[in-house]
């Protein structure tokens, strides 16, 4: 399998989720939102939005997305971990590049309280995605954004990888012992 990194800087994958996937993505985001009371993102977007990290529903979505992953990128994967953000009115995303266990990532739309795409900025490019589909891009390399979200809410799912062969490979399960595991910085 050869790099990705010579005529790549991202890839729209439609229809990346099933029409079934996309059903029950929404609904567990939305209930597993409504049920929340600790697990909230303030940093990259000044906004107070249901955020978490390493979801069993969505490090599920991430192990059965590896083979697509690998043949749109033609690349060997190793899964690091999932996220996955339900943002709400006013919410932003600032420009960022990501850390190394998000070499190979990609953000799939799960649902909206519209169809109004929300666009992510690959650097200066925007990118509209129907739900269910994915834009697969270097998380680490290329910044990405979104501007502020004009609709009640707008669930969406990141799965990040590395390459198997790469520098990063030792990122694998985010350093985890188990997928599903919480985070751990050291």
């Amino acid at each position: 399998m050869g790099t990705i990194r010579k005529d790549f800087r991202y890839k729209v994958v439609k229809n990346l989720l099933s029409k079934e996937e996309v059903s029950l993505a929404h609904d567990y985001c939305r209930i597993r939102n409504r049920l929340n009371v600790n697990q909230f993102e303030g940093g990259l977007s000044n906004h107070q939005d249901t955020s978490i990290y390493g979801d069993p529903f969505t490090e599920s979505l991430m192990l059965n997305k590896k083979k697509i992953m690998e043949e749109n990128t033609g690349l060997e994967l190793l899964p690091t971990y999932s996220y996955w953000r339900m943002y709400t009115y006013g919410s932003c995303l600032n420009p960022h590049k990501d850390r190394n266990s998000c070499e190979i990532s990609v953000t799939i739309s799960i649902g909206s309280s519209s169809e109004k795409p929300w666009p992510i900025y690959i650097g200066e490019k925007a990118i509209n995605l129907n739900h269910g589909d994915g834009v697969i891009y270097l998380g680490i390399e290329d910044e990405h954004s979104r501007k502020e979200l004009d609709t009640d809410y707008h669930a969406q799912c990141f799965l990040h990888y590395v390459d198997k062969n790469g520098p990063n490979k030792m990122f694998v399960k985010d350093k985890r012992q188990l997928y599903g595991m919480p985070y751990n910085a050291n």
